[in-house]
């Protein structure tokens, strides 16, 4: 069985790809490194349904062959809110929501970067333009073209290989060392942060030059200079431990050293933690309980260790030892407690 055959039932008949887009002469709704992409919509089995198609430019200048089929499909589903980077410091999203897009999109680069059920994947194009947004802002990561498959095996993976990607976004020492890893999507992700809470993309013209944002990001991280940082847009309704925990976690994503760079898991975490606080900010019960536990923790014989309100209430909900000689125990659903004689051991 040759290779193209365990993808032979993804195939659609050119017949019904042109009419969906009428013969592509449609307007294209996007245009890359490969060529155009139309929209359009195909009947599917289990009915109709709108699609993204994108059409290889064989044209001097365009990326090859070779890419391309690497993607092995032509058809995508089509997100219809478009992509990350046309939302960067515009008031149609809040922070809630930029969070949740953020978190959405480490989970893809985790599924990508978990060798456990299948091959590491490593993207190689890591941008805010390749996370595309459905109609319920959920995040997909996209284009994977430059892609590259590393062995499943190993806890860490490095590749050889020719130096591709886009400027601002690639890992400084995958630019001149050509050694590709994991890490070199970790960091180019952190550059999709920084973009997010910055409202604005890690590069610009001036004077007709390119110039690279992310070295003044990293500054103004590291001079504590956030409100330089923070999109205009962003500020008035951040939590600011929220802030300080995103800012952190995209600050070591960017780190030169690709050992204290963190893992997707641990971006999952942190950026969890983030939404955690900034939702809790907004609800003024939730906050009052928050405090009312937080107090209580802080009474505790042993201390207690939480990152999040969620975090806090699963350890009072298995029961704390009291500095005075109580065990409690706080139920997840309110902070109404139960005070017992000590008697030795936690509750």
């Amino acid at each position: 069985m040759s290779f193209m055959d365990d993808f032979r039932h993804l195939k659609i008949q050119l017949k019904d790809i042109r009419l969906a887009t009428n013969d592509f002469g449609d307007t294209p709704i996007g245009k890359g490194g490969f060529g155009d992409v139309f929209k359009g919509e195909l009947s599917l089995p289990e009915g109709k349904k709108m699609v993204a198609f994108k059409r290889l430019d064989r044209r001097p200048g365009g990326q090859g062959d070779t890419e391309f089929w690497k993607e092995r499909i032509l058809v995508y589903e089509y997100a219809s809110r478009g992509s990350l980077d046309c939302y960067l410091g515009k008031t149609s999203l809040t922070w809630n929501q930029l969070l949740k897009i953020c978190h959405g999109a480490a989970c893809g680069l985790n599924y990508l970067h978990d060798p456990v059920m299948h091959q590491r994947v490593l993207h190689r194009d890591v941008k805010s333009s390749n996370i595309l947004l459905d109609e319920n802002l959920t995040a997909k990561i996209s284009d994977f073209g430059l892609s590259k498959i590393g062995p499943a095996n190993q806890q860490y993976t490095y590749l050889v290989s020719n130096v591709v990607g886009t400027h601002g976004y690639c890992d400084p020492v995958y630019m001149e060392m050509g050694f590709l890893s994991k890490e070199s999507d970790v960091y180019s992700f952190g550059v999709v942060l920084f973009e997010v809470i910055c409202g604005k993309h890690c590069f610009e013209y001036c004077n007709g030059e390119l110039k690279i944002l992310v070295s003044l990001w990293k500054e103004l991280y590291e001079e504590d200079k956030i409100d330089d940082i923070v999109s205009n847009n962003l500020k008035e309704q951040m939590d600011m431990d929220s802030c300080k925990t995103f800012l952190n976690i995209a600050y070591r994503c960017l780190n030169r050293d690709r050992k204290e760079r963190p893992t997707m898991v641990e971006i999952i975490k942190e950026l969890n933690v983030a939404l955690d606080l900034q939702e809790m900010s907004q609800d003024v019960d939730e906050k009052a309980k928050y405090e009312e536990r937080k107090s209580l923790a802080n009474q505790a014989a042993i201390p207690v260790s939480y990152r999040s309100r969620n975090e806090l209430a699963s350890v009072l909900s298995k029961g704390i030892l009291l500095k005075g000689g109580h065990n409690v125990i706080v139920y997840p659903s309110n902070t109404n407690c139960i005070r017992r004689p000590n008697i030795g051991h936690h509750v």
